[in-house]
């Protein structure tokens, strides 16, 4: 299995991948298939670039691309001590073998590594066991529960949030508070 960050050439398998599970699993993001089905391909490229300051990963099984997971940190001044994972998914064929573990592995150690890190969020929809337990083992403890967050052909799901600290070099000496 070859973990790496995606490029602009990614972009069909990426879409394909993402679209495919956005079909499958409507509740488990918060966006949708029809949100999606249209976004032309160079928009998806440009989200790739290396000068980008989205940081998305795949999981290869030679040249097939399994799985992916985005991770970024927060744009804003105040904000940036914050990161966030999302948009995680794994082929069918390839639940349950580890891909998912050693793709947020990945992903957090990325995150980790940015300079001034100190916390890494994520949200996942309720009912997700498989994607809570994971969380859970990598370090993630729940800190909230949106009710009603999301609304899927008029069935509502609450949202759990989940964040976990970053303790390496990169987060930088740490202030006290008040």
């Amino acid at each position: 299995m070859l973990l790496r960050r995606l490029t602009p050439a990614d972009a069909p398998a990426y879409q394909s991948l993402r679209l495919a599970a956005l079909r499958e699993c409507p509740t488990a993001f918060s966006s949708s298939y029809e949100d999606e089905c249209d976004t032309p391909l160079s928009t998806i490229e440009a989200h790739m670039a290396p000068d980008s300051a989205r940081n998305r990963f795949g999981a290869f099984d030679g040249d097939a691309l399994v799985g992916v997971v985005g991770v970024g940190r927060e744009g804003a001044a105040k904000l940036r001590h914050k990161g966030f994972v999302g948009g995680m998914v794994v082929a069918p064929a390839w639940r349950n073998k580890g891909v998912g573990r050693q793709l947020l592995a990945h992903a957090l150690a990325f995150a980790d590594a940015m300079p001034g890190m100190r916390q890494v969020t994520l949200a996942i929809t309720a009912g997700n066991g498989a994607a809570l337990a994971l969380y859970a083992s990598m370090g993630f403890r729940v800190f909230g529960q949106e009710p009603r967050a999301l609304c899927v052909d008029g069935v509502f799901y609450d949202t759990i949030h989940m964040r976990r600290e970053v303790t390496t070099a990169a987060a930088g000496p740490r202030r006290a508070t008040l």
